[in-house]
């Protein structure tokens, strides 16, 4: 193969993780010739509503996926958080890449931390698991929906339109922009779970023998077996960006891995959570398995209540 093209969304950050791992890939494979294919998507065209009420993370990645089923790319590389569990026919999940910070990170040009912020502070964040787990730690915030790309969404800030924003830490880091807000306040895994899969890069790929092999050295065994665990929770519990669940797993120092999830009703009034020490032996199996601890404990009914909620809002 002497051209291999990437399927990408125009914002800023996904055209970082674009251009990163063209560089990558060149580097890894000399001669190969990669090329990015910019695509607007359905959610970037629809601006004016949240997420949640309009589909989900998933218009992120449909027309990128449409385009490599006609031909168009090989590849797209994808923040993994928006990735749904399921993927589809002729596309596979075919790289997970090292991951970067799974946090999530308060940003405010007022206010050093959470606990910091005064009664009544306008929060923005477009995210109802975001949203659920900082109204259960702070139920006196004022919590609006914030759309757009990261610098959007960082102009909204320091127009004074929020008093504080909730972006994904990975994103910061990755666009460098840790001194473009005063305050930036990483989140402790205690106080916010994130959302399955933040801080990995994912690559859809083409169902095709080469282009597999190209880019199966992207592959970081630590983050596909922390993301595995996390995917599998969501997908039994059968959960998409609509409702609000957490889940997070990192593989420890001793070969364990720590899991932690939440899950509950957007406004933070009922949530049911979880953490525990498992085998790195049994990460295959860990995620299903806890999804159905939950299950049992009404996880399917209060998140049917959560939807709702959003339907009704």
């Amino acid at each position: 193969m002497k051209k291999l093209v990437i399927a990408t969304r125009g914002s800023q950050l996904a055209l970082w993780q674009s251009n990163h791992i063209k560089a990558v890939l060149e580097e890894q494979n000399p001669g190969l010739e990669v090329e990015l294919n910019v695509i607007v998507t359905t959610g970037d065209k629809i601006q004016d509503k949240a997420l949640s009420k309009i589909g989900g993370k998933g218009l992120f990645l449909k027309e990128l996926e449409e385009a490599m089923l006609r031909g168009e790319a090989h590849i797209a590389v994808h923040s993994l958080k928006d990735v749904p569990t399921v993927m589809p026919e002729g596309l596979l999940l075919a790289a997970i890449t090292e991951r970067e910070d799974s946090r999530d990170a308060l940003l405010s040009e007022k206010f050093p931390n959470i606990d910091s912020l005064s009664k009544g502070a306008v929060v923005g964040t477009s995210s109802l698991r975001r949203k659920m787990q900082i109204q259960k730690l702070r139920p006196d915030l004022i919590i609006k929906d914030l759309r757009g790309n990261v610098d959007t969404r960082i102009r909204k800030l320091k127009e004074g339109e929020f008093d504080a924003i909730i972006l994904a830490a990975a994103g910061i880091n990755r666009l460098s922009l840790l001194d473009s807000v005063r305050y930036i306040y990483p989140i402790s895994l205690d106080e916010m779970i994130p959302s399955m899969g933040q801080g990995a890069l994912g690559i859809e790929a083409i169902n095709d023998a080469e282009v597999l092999k190209i880019v199966a050295r992207l592959e970081d065994e630590y983050s596909r077996i922390e993301t595995t665990i996390e995917r599998a929770f969501v997908d039994k519990l059968e959960g998409g960006c609509q409702v609000p669940i957490g889940v997070n797993a990192s593989v420890l120092e001793d070969s364990t891995i720590s899991v932690k999830a939440v899950l509950g009703l957007p406004d933070g009034t009922e949530m049911l959570s979880d953490a525990k020490i498992v085998s790195k032996r049994d990460y295959e199996r860990v995620g299903s398995e806890m999804a159905l601890e939950f299950i049992g404990r009404g996880a399917k009914e209060l998140l049917l209540r959560a939807e709702a909620m959003m339907e009704n809002k």
